[in-house]
């Protein structure tokens, strides 16, 4: 297989350089290529590629802005390999990861893989904690992390992997976001193709985020799931409300405290010691897994509110997704 790394940018030259460092490092003594591609930056990153053209096969391409996943099919549309890996800028990749591709594709050949992310140990804190709380298996069934206890996974954008020819039936990304990756998977899944985690081809997601852009990031998410919902109802799972559950269920342990009901709030009180000695056990720092805390009550909070807004406008209200949440198009 020639693979072809994908990788769209938008005013992060600093992390495309770190990108394409780690790629220069890949233990794999085979020809690839890269593609970047600047999605209308205004900060662009022409100079740090020049500084990779004698390690890397790279090229580089420059268009009007139209959202990442217009990006990725414009890159894919010029890439050279018969097999895409899809990256998001704002991750590091190990030395390791295009060998462990490789020999699952060898033995297991499937036209679309996901692989997780974990965090390194030069991450800050904050990072740390957003990592533990979108990959544990106490928040989101550690699907993100590397769990196989799915039947069909759906792979994530920031580290994905595409035949050209599952390119080609599929069209790639649609013109949501975010959501552009389900909706991909599915559509491949209706076309007759598989998907799959690699759970060892995992990246350093970096994850250039703080507590408002991770709440801004989740509760787009959350508005995100009602309108795949509403376009693929055969696949709408009853987990996907859980979030907003938990924070109706929150509300009224409060109420019935004033009725001296405290069964709900211990509930409650249980699931975030379960989470503090969790994190406490990954991370070994007693600050990240208090973080922890806070990162997995905005995901929660952000993601169910941005869900429960979505679905009443769309299932009940009758509006049309691109009418009801513009800001998820382009």
């Amino acid at each position: 297989m020639h693979f072809s790394f994908i990788i769209p940018v938008y005013n992060r030259p600093d992390e495309i350089d770190e990108l394409l460092e780690s790629l220069s490092k890949l233990d794999y003594n085979k020809p690839f290529e890269v593609v970047v591609v600047e999605d209308g930056s205004k900060i662009d990153c022409r100079s740090v590629i020049e500084k990779y053209k004698g390690k890397l096969n790279v090229s580089y391409f420059y268009k009007d802005n139209s959202g990442p996943g217009d990006s990725r099919n414009f890159g894919m549309q010029k890439a050279q390999g018969d097999y895409y890996i899809i990256l998001d800028s704002d991750c590091i990749i190990p030395e390791q990861y295009l060998k462990k591709v490789e020999e699952y594709l060898n033995v297991e050949y499937v036209d679309c893989f996901g692989g997780p992310d974990a965090a390194l140990d030069t991450f800050s804190d904050v990072q740390k904690a957003i990592n533990f709380s979108m990959t544990s298996f106490l928040t989101t069934g550690g699907i993100r992390g590397g769990s196989e206890k799915i039947g069909k996974f759906q792979p994530r954008s920031f580290n994905m992997g595409l035949s050209a020819k599952a390119f080609q039936a599929s069209k790639g990304f649609g013109n949501i976001h975010p959501g552009e990756d389900p909706d991909l998977s599915i559509r491949l899944w209706k076309l007759g193709y598989k998907t799959r985690l690699i759970s060892e081809a995992y990246v350093f997601h970096k994850r250039r985020i703080d507590w408002n852009k991770f709440f801004i990031q989740v509760n787009k998410f959350g508005k995100a799931r009602p309108i795949l919902n509403f376009w693929y109802p055969e696949y709408k799972k009853l987990t996907f409300w859980f979030p907003t559950l938990f924070l109706f269920g929150f509300i009224v342990s409060i109420l019935l405290t004033v009725f001296g009901v405290y069964i709900g709030i211990e509930v409650y009180l249980f699931y975030i010691i379960v989470l503090f000695f969790s994190s406490l056990f990954v991370t070994k720092s007693i600050k990240i897994a208090t973080y922890s805390i806070i990162a997995v009550i905005i995901q929660f909070y952000g993601y169910g509110i941005g869900f429960f807004k979505s679905f009443w406008n769309i299932n009940v209200l009758k509006r049309a997704p691109e009418e009801a949440h513009p800001e998820l198009f382009f």
